[in-house]
């Protein structure tokens, strides 16, 4: 009865996406911006299922299941650094791609004050091409795990399943197809979400017997602050909880999350747009981090236990199969709908950004598509890091490499070329050798990254202050 209701409800959301083709006007601005006509609310739940999908029903819970209780500073931090963000940067960036005629994030970025960045858009658009296309591959990953849970199919099997499916969506309807479903699976997952808490609980005998076999798990798993930080007193927590606030700061350097709000209706509609992000967000996370800690009862941890099959396996267990099903389909949907963003925004930077053309080949940008589809398939199915591990490194350069430059920009600052690459560079840079220096349990690598950006146009504006009174 599962495998008929995931497989159910499986082909509703794929249809849903489908059905995007009949308002397809078949030309680059819809495919890849949806026309910039996509309404508020359609906004905040689109952009909250592809700022998670993956990351949350996979790695978060995951991660819940592993640490425990501190785990909640990640929804804190990165709902406050996410909201920062948001009142600096979103409404701007809106503005801005209607002003330059961009439909790709690096394009908006090398065009913002009037300018046209060449060297710009091309450093912009291969980091976003090798960064995405890594990240793109963990959704596949994802979702190949619920497949995995629920079939028994080799891991291998639901990546190709998902690439195909990730086709569909993009030949039908574009950005348009990834926001319809992500709006039916938001629904969707905080509904299922909710009823496997509550049948969690139950199974476990209520709250107050749920709160007690909590605090058996093992020493400090139920601790408000991580007991294990690197760095001891009241500077580990600190150091936790800002690294946390700089990742939620980071969604701003995302293209596949940035171009729903680039994609919005009308600029004046972002405050709309915001009400039912962070309502559904904070909702969602809150929901997330309880469903991993029911996991860690439930499912007691052993050696080689993979902590982000935690979701699938709860679904089985817990739910009436067609609930069981149904959640398993939105978790393997809602992963294939961001690989679906990703993929899109790859393909923009490479028709955009890399090989541009007078006239307008909606037929180039698809068959860009299958190119990086099939290259993202290649990694999610040579790789090895968990599906945790490869969104938050992806994250992080990608917000260090943007960030800063977005910042700049919101706060009316001129820029020059040099400047903007090299602040874009050294975002980038500092990510990975901060991660390669072993640093990121200190301090999450995406903070260096943005202050090392953030530095490099202080440092240059000066000079060349110095060099004009000279």
């Amino acid at each position: 009865m599962i495998v008929l209701s995931f497989g159910f409800f499986l082909l509703v959301f794929t249809l849903i996406g489908l059905a995007s083709i009949i308002k397809s006007r078949h030309d680059n601005l819809d495919y890849l911006l949806a026309g910039r006509q996509v309404k508020p609310w359609l906004v905040g739940l689109s952009a909250v299922a592809t700022n998670n999908s993956g990351y949350m029903f996979t790695g978060m819970i995951g991660f819940t299941y592993l640490t425990g209780l501190s785990s909640v500073w990640l929804m804190v931090g990165w709902l406050l650094g996410d909201f920062a963000g948001s009142l600096l940067i979103h409404k701007q960036l809106r503005i801005a791609t209607e002003r330059t005629g961009q439909v790709s994030f690096s394009g908006v970025l090398s065009h913002w004050n009037g300018t046209d960045y060449r060297k710009l858009r091309v450093v912009c658009g291969l980091i976003s091409l090798v960064f995405l296309g890594a990240y793109a591959a963990a959704q596949l990953n994802a979702g190949s795990k619920a497949l995995h849970v629920l079939f028994g199919w080799d891991l291998s099997a639901g990546a190709i399943v998902g690439s195909m499916i990730v086709l569909a969506y993009c030949f039908a309807g574009g950005i348009r197809a990834s926001i319809w479903t992500d709006a039916a699976q938001s629904f969707v997952m905080i509904l299922s979400m909710i009823a496997l808490l509550f049948f969690a609980v139950q199974s476990t005998g209520g709250m107050s017997a749920t709160w007690m076999h909590l605090h058996t798990i093992s020493a400090g798993y139920m601790d408000w602050i991580p007991p294990d930080l690197p760095v001891q007193g009241w500077l580990g927590p600190v150091l936790f909880i800002v690294g946390w606030c700089f990742a939620g700061f980071g969604v701003v350097g995302q293209p596949h999350i940035m171009i729903r709000f680039m994609a919005l209706d009308d600029p004046q509609n972002i405050v709309r747009a915001r009400l039912y992000y962070y309502g559904w967000f904070a909702l969602f996370y809150a929901v997330t981090i309880a469903v991993g800690l029911m996991a860690r009862i439930l499912i007691p941890h052993i050696d080689n236990f993979d902590s982000e099959l935690a979701l699938p396996l709860l679904s089985i267990d817990l739910l009436p199969p067609i609930l069981g099903g149904l959640i398993l389909a939105g978790l393997f949907a809602a992963t294939m709908s961001t690989a679906d963003s990703l993929i899109l925004s790859c393909s923009a930077s490479l028709t955009r950004d890399f090989f541009r053309h007078k006239k307008e080949n909606i037929w180039i940008t698809k068959l860009s598509t299958v190119l990086v589809t099939f290259l993202a398939l290649v990694i999610a199915l040579t790789g090895s890091k968990s599906v945790f591990q490869l969104v938050l490194y992806a994250w992080a350069v990608l917000a260090a490499a943007f960030g800063p430059l977005l910042i700049v920009y919101c706060l009316k600052q001129q820029v020059s070329e040099r400047i903007a690459v090299t602040m874009v560079l050294t975002g980038a840079a500092t990510v990975i050798v901060w991660t390669q220096l072993g640093l990121s349990p200190i301090l999450y690598e995406i903070t260096p990254g943005i202050v090392a950006g953030l530095l490099v146009f202080v440092i240059g504006k000066a000079i060349a202050q110095t060099d004009s009174r000279s």
